[in-house]
């Protein structure tokens, strides 16, 4: 038994097919208006009641799973991207039918609102699921800086409490090396004293030495209390590092899905929407002008389009040709050194990110404010500034674990390198990505332009280092390789 609002989307979309001069009378099924969920959905969700459960309770039931789990889901991809979209033959056919004309005038409409309403959507999830990432990880780096910090004053008030202990073990070694409080009143009391006088500065410096020996332990003992302190508290903090690892690793898995949603959608539209908005200038114009000449203009700009794609892949090849050759030229070379100006690369294996003076380095600083947002009071990598649009390459060989929006990183790429080395290239420009989640690239290939998304104030490559997750240096990192950031 079918539920009202079914039937009302049944008949509604019947209705509109019939007056369209398309209606099958095979064609029944609520899938037509995407009112209920497919046939393949019923039997892989509901295997025991197929029949019962509306593609509205299922998305209900979606959300719900997420949240359980706690781990964002691929979203799912709107009906408006797999519609049946009308053919050019379509139009002419119901440009001779007023009644079909206004039917399919409407049908294009909806289907154009849709595309524009789905992409804007899904842009929007994902720069959300990018700024929530963004935001884990940031927390992840901070509790990762905290845990190293408490760990190295845990060692130094350590090493502390070992020098105060070995001190205090050789004033008492002076003072009882014959054993006991007899040995040593021997040590000072031995011999005749020349007058009391005498006596009394013997047993003064035996005081002396012994009051020396107390604070030499007690701050010993203190030194070792602070350290069990700082090392309970630096456990405590790996632990919490730990967790939030663990939550910034979903979180880039969410914005990932996200951002290749957005791009599905994206996609979708510029697929579609030339054709779906000549097809309705088509239907609306009442000139001499055909159809087809409507369809010679999109395939005109189509045409345009894939040749300034085209023009654009072979400058990334030739700039990624241009790196190559630079680095077999380092390679080749025996000072083996690297290029501060270009992406040369060294015998390691290894290049320079960008071409770009170094604008920021690594570490703490002073917190700069304006357009809305402040610079963080920590800097995780080194700022690389070039010009606009300049070429940004991978530093080393390694898989594409990121690619999209990244909150105040703005567009940015994550390249793992195996060996728990990863490095990070944010700012990029929108639409200046080039590379893919998944994909290999090679050191020195280039992988994206520079630009001025996210949390910056002006053009530049933001560049990072991970070295089992949390970041480090990148200046002595790539000097150990022989490239010179």
């Amino acid at each position: 038994m079918l539920l009202p609002w079914e039937n009302l989307c049944r008949a509604s979309r019947r209705a509109v097919r019939e007056e369209a001069g398309v209606i099958d009378e095979r064609s029944t099924d609520l899938e037509e208006c995407d009112c209920a969920p497919s046939e393949r959905e019923r039997r892989t969700l509901w295997p025991n009641n197929p029949g019962m459960v509306t593609r509205r309770s299922a998305l209900a039931l979606g959300v719900l799973g997420v949240a359980a789990l706690g781990v964002a889901a691929a979203p799912r991809i709107p009906a408006a991207y797999a519609a049946d979209y009308p053919s050019w033959d379509d139009v002419q056919k119901a440009k001779s039918n007023e009644s079909a004309k206004k039917a399919e005038i409407s049908r294009i409409e909806t289907l154009i609102q849709n595309l524009k309403v789905a992409s804007a959507q899904a842009q929007a999830a994902a720069e959300k699921a990018g700024d929530e990432y963004y935001e884990a990880q940031q927390a992840y780096l901070d509790a990762a800086r905290r845990a190293d910090d408490l760990q190295n004053q845990a060692d130094k008030q350590a090493a502390t409490a070992k020098d105060a202990a070995d001190k205090a073990g050789r004033v008492a070694a002076q003072l009882y090396r014959k054993g006991g409080d007899s040995a040593s009143l021997e040590l000072f009391l031995s011999g005749s004293a020349a007058n009391a006088d005498d006596l009394l500065a013997r047993l003064g410096t035996m005081d002396k030495l012994l009051d020396a020996n107390q604070a030499v332990y007690a701050e010993a003992v203190s030194a070792r209390d602070s350290a069990q302190s700082l090392s309970d508290q630096a456990k405590e903090q790996r632990e919490e590092r730990d967790k939030l690892q663990k939550i910034a690793e979903q979180k880039m898995v969410a914005a990932q899905q996200a951002a290749d949603a957005a791009e599905a959608a994206v996609a979708a539209q510029d697929s579609h929407l030339d054709d779906l908005e000549a097809q309705l200038s088509a239907l609306h114009d009442t000139t001499a002008k055909t159809v087809v000449k409507y369809q010679e203009g999109v395939e005109a700009r189509r045409k345009a389009e894939e040749a300034r794609k085209r023009r654009e892949a072979e400058e990334r090849r030739k700039a990624a040709a241009a790196a190559a050759a630079a680095a077999k030229k380092n390679q080749s070379s025996s000072s083996g050194g690297g290029s501060s100006a270009s992406a040369g690369g060294s015998s390691s294996g290894w290049c320079r990110p960008n071409g770009g003076w170094q604008s920021s380095g690594y570490g703490p600083r002073t917190v700069q404010c304006g357009n809305g947002y402040c610079a963080s009071g920590f800097h995780e990598g080194v700022d690389l500034a070039d010009s606009c649009s300049s070429n940004i390459y991978a530093a080393h060989s390694g898989t594409v674990v990121y690619a999209g929006y990244n909150g105040g990183y703005g567009y940015y790429v994550k390249i793992d390198h195996g060996g728990g080395i990863a490095t990070g290239y944010g700012h990029i420009r929108q639409g200046g990505i080039f590379v893919r989640y998944g994909q290999h690239v090679s050191m020195g290939q280039v992988i994206a332009s520079e630009g001025n998304t996210g949390n910056s104030f002006g053009c530049h490559l933001h560049f990072e280092v991970y070295v089992n997750g949390g970041t480090t240096n990148p200046i002595p990192f790539m000097a150990k390789r022989g490239i010179s950031v």
